[in-house]
């Protein structure tokens, strides 16, 4: 009787084993599962509609299996706490300025270099290129997988005090600038007093006279309205640094190949409809502000400016994997 036991036993055993292989899906995809995305913009800004996006085609390309949890507006912290979380795999995926990955990816550091770009379209031509195809792939040595890059327009400096048309002109005022070694060190050598701080606090020390401007691109300039209290912009475009998308190493290795091109597919996809969306922001953005009655300064003395950040462009890339990197973005036509 004992060994008609064992044999129902393990007949049951393995019907239940069949039943259970039959539930999980085909070709070693995960199961379905819910992915945290931070992103410290608010919910109607262009890369949050590029995230929210990205998620109805994974959900699509995945039967349903995969979806995104956005959490926009600073939910999960600023950027510099989601990036420490994102590399522990606290968040799965992160959308951030490179910036503030600068302190332990150096070639995202490069990507934020003054001036180094020449245009829009040159900024589009590299990061769309092998030169960008090599920026992300290299963030796996970090703990972060690097899916795409979306627009961040070019970078100028405003104020409350007075309109700056020379480098003569920062002398003495506080900007506030990311929290970055660099771009604390370029506004220093700027002749202006760096203050770093988290983008949320920006507005608040606008207000108390902690800082006297910032630095940003127009949209941010206006949907924080930051326009209010500092009505002097200067068109310094000193720097393009991009956003970019990036997924929990912990995450990524738990996706089957064939997730992974999904994910990979769905990012680049969103970024390729955010750039028309942050254009048109750009130009709205640039109308209201100006409509408000912002002076707006094209920048007259460009190559003072350039002259006085050159020892930090020429230290930042002084190491020649970096240097070759520099020399290939500015040979990139």
């Amino acid at each position: 009787m004992s060994g008609l036991v064992r044999i129902a036993s393990g007949r049951a055993s393995a019907l239940a084993l069949a039943f259970v292989l039959a539930l999980l899906p085909c070709g070693g995809d995960l199961a379905a599962r819910e992915f945290r995305v931070a992103d410290t913009q608010p919910a109607d800004y262009p890369t949050v509609k590029a995230v929210e996006l990205m998620g109805a085609l994974i959900a699509e390309r995945t039967g349903g299996r995969h979806r995104l949890r956005i959490f926009h507006s600073r939910q999960l912290g600023e950027e510099k706490e989601t990036i420490e979380q994102t590399r522990i795999g606290a968040i799965d995926i992160n959308r951030t300025n490179v910036a503030p990955l600068a302190s332990f990816i150096p070639e995202a550091n490069i990507l934020a270099l003054p001036f180094l770009f020449r245009s829009v379209d040159h900024l589009h031509r590299v990061l769309d290129g092998p030169v960008g195809e090599d920026i992300l792939a290299g963030f796996a040595r970090y703990g972060l997988v690097g899916l795409a890059f979306y627009d961040s327009g070019a970078r100028s400096i405003y104020n409350s005090v007075r309109p700056i048309r020379r480098v003569e002109d920062l002398k003495g005022l506080r900007i506030r600038v990311q929290q970055s070694d660099m771009m604390v060190e370029m506004m220093r050598a700027l002749g202006a007093d760096p203050i770093a701080l988290p983008y949320g606090q920006v507005s608040v020390s606008l207000a108390t006279g902690l800082i006297h401007g910032a630095e940003n691109n127009w949209p941010s300039y206006v949907t924080t309205d930051h326009y209010r209290a500092a009505r002097h912009i200067t068109l310094t475009e000193h720097t393009m640094s991009p956003e970019v998308l990036v997924v929990s190493r912990k995450a990524w290795d738990e996706l089957s190949a064939a997730d992974r091109e999904i994910f990979r597919g769905a990012a680049r996809d969103s970024a390729r409809a955010m750039r028309e969306q942050w254009l048109k922001l750009e130009q709205t953005s640039r109308r209201q502000a100006e409509a408000a009655g912002v002076t707006v300064v094209t920048l007259e003395d460009r190559d003072g400016f350039e002259r006085a950040v050159g020892p930090i462009v020429e230290r930042f890339s002084a190491d020649p994997p970096l240097a070759a990197l520099v020399a290939r973005i500015r040979q990139a036509r």
